[in-house]
């Protein structure tokens, strides 16, 4: 018998800083550049109830740790439930059951941080947010840990979120946080635009797009959807957390490939290769680039580890037993 630790949404919410969980996640990118094995995402649907069962999962050698994400969306509740499992990468043995709702805009964030490190010019200082929902409040959190922004715009087609919006960041971040009125409004001139909708269709032009700017697109991973037209696609240094997963289910991607207006060989590097320093990152102040983000168990299995480690030294959590198969497999 092994007791593994179970942490409700509760129990990790305050454990760690958007800068922390930055680090992180970092570190786990480092080591998916230097051949720590992930795969992209499975996605199991099912219709009456219409839901979706989605699962990845990554091994993170030197921290020690593997796992990932099971989470369903819809069916019958109309809601998402999210379950990250930790193991011991040594011993294979479970170390903790996440609930992984609370987590789960930090850690995608913190990706998307990552790949704005790595790829942003270090002189950005204008911000474009286009997206007011839960993982927009992430990746802007995590994001103005790694620049310091002196102005960031926000769109939403819908007037009262993008003002409060703003109203609740400009409160928080040093920077002027206001709302503009189109998404052209929020893309002309900005230095970084993060897009974290639910949109099916571009929610920009990319020709509207300044030399220089960096994108982080994590709003969609499905091939028949879309944030980003192929105009960005095909102008931009073009950076995914998977390399396999371009052309898979990221749908920009997959419009610009079908289009004729790239090949496969347009992806750059894995964003971990770049953070490994096996790849180049960003090498003119020019260069447009792009961070396409549809979710990996690089930052789950990063994140959920540091908050397991954060719960044991807070004692939180709860003692759940798990019997090995060598006990359990009898057969009765």
């Amino acid at each position: 018998m092994t007791d593994a630790l179970f942490l409700t949404s509760d129990d990790v919410a305050d454990l760690a800083t958007p800068a922390e969980y930055v680090d992180a996640v970092r570190e786990g990118y480092r080591q998916r550049g230097a051949g720590a094995p992930a795969q992209p995402r499975s996605k199991l649907h099912q219709r009456d109830p219409d839901g979706m069962l989605t699962s990845y999962a990554a091994v993170l050698p030197e921290t020690g740790v593997m796992g990932g994400y099971m989470y369903t969306a819809g069916f019958g509740a109309g809601d998402a439930w999210f379950m990250t499992p930790l193991f011991d990468a040594d011993s294979g043995a479970p170390l903790a059951l996440l609930d992984g709702a609370s987590m789960n805009p930090f850690k995608t964030g913190a990706a998307g941080a990552v790949a704005v490190d790595e790829l942003a010019r270090t002189d950005a200082d204008i911000l474009a947010v286009i997206g007011t929902g839960a993982q927009a409040r992430g990746q802007l959190r995590a994001t103005t840990t790694v620049r310091a922004f002196d102005e960031v715009r926000v769109y939403s087609p819908t007037l009262e979120n993008r003002e409060a919006f703003a109203a609740e960041f400009d409160e928080s971040l040093a920077a002027t946080v206001h709302p503009v009125d189109s998404s052209a409004a929020a893309v002309a001139g900005a230095d970084v635009v993060i897009t974290a909708t639910t949109a099916s269709e571009p929610v920009f032009d990319g020709d509207d797009l300044e030399p220089g700017t960096h994108v982080t697109a994590m709003g969609q991973y499905s091939p028949a959807k879309r944030e980003l037209d192929t105009t960005t696609i095909e102008r931009a240094t073009y950076v995914p957390d998977l390399r396999e997963r371009a052309t898979l289910d990221a749908g920009s991607f997959i419009h610009a490939l079908e289009a004729g207006a790239i090949t496969d060989d347009h992806v750059h590097a894995e964003l971990g290769e770049i953070v490994a320093g096996n790849a180049p990152g960003r090498t003119s102040d020019d260069e447009i680039t792009v961070f396409d983000s549809g979710g990996t168990g690089i930052e789950t299995v990063a994140a959920a580890s540091l908050l397991y480690n954060r719960a044991l030294e807070a004692g939180r959590g709860t003692e759940l037993e798990f019997a090995p198969a060598s006990e359990a497999l009898t057969g009765n």
